[in-house]
């Protein structure tokens, strides 16, 4: 059996997305921005929860679309508060809406989201060499510089340690630790 970060439960959603995703850089823009609402949906819950409700998030907000989603209107809100198979959170869910428009703002600005996004880590991935998931930390000074950017752009639910779990998710930071199979080899996926 192949061992995992210790964060992974023997839930096959969990082990799934524990393989084929966590720490994987990725740098398209539309799923840089699902990723980016995702985790400020998990902030106080768990990311199992997230990962179990995503299928639904992705039909409730027309596939991640931020163009979309920018055009949001209190009706859409009312919408989305009613739908059973998504996190029913005023704050978040508005804060969805206007995540969606400073995005397409950054994109205007940087040509890109993801060219603004990883210059928090230069272009490339942070490889960390961690022994034990009590070692990881919660957040760092990059994700400190990223959450203070990102609210000064008018996004919600960036917090610096809702930031360090975007960096991980989006491969912006390769923490598995040592005793995990993919340990050595994330970084050039």
């Amino acid at each position: 059996m192949m061992k995992r970060c210790a964060w992974t439960t023997d839930d096959p959603l969990y082990i799934q997305y524990h393989d084929n995703e966590w720490g994987v850089p990725v740098h398209d823009d539309r799923k840089l921005f699902e990723m980016l609402l995702l985790e400020g949906m998990q902030a106080g819950l768990s990311w199992l929860t997230i990962l179990k409700k995503r299928e639904n998030f992705r039909q409730a907000l027309d596939g991640f679309n931020p163009e979309r989603i920018a055009e949001y209107g209190q009706a859409d809100i009312e919408r989305l508060l009613n739908n059973p198979g998504i996190v029913r959170n005023r704050l978040k869910l508005e804060a969805t809406i206007a995540n969606a428009r400073a995005f397409l703002k950054v994109q205007v600005e940087f040509g890109s989201f993801d060219r603004y996004i990883w210059g928090f880590v230069g272009g490339e991935p942070i490889i960390n060499h961690w022994n034990a998931i009590q070692e990881v930390p919660a957040s760092t000074a990059e994700s400190d510089r990223m959450s203070k950017d990102l609210k000064s752009r008018g996004f919600k639910f960036v917090g610096s340690t809702i930031c360090y779990a975007y960096m991980q998710a989006a491969g912006m930071v390769n923490d598995h630790t040592a005793d995990c199979f993919l340990y050595a080899g994330r970084a050039g996926r």
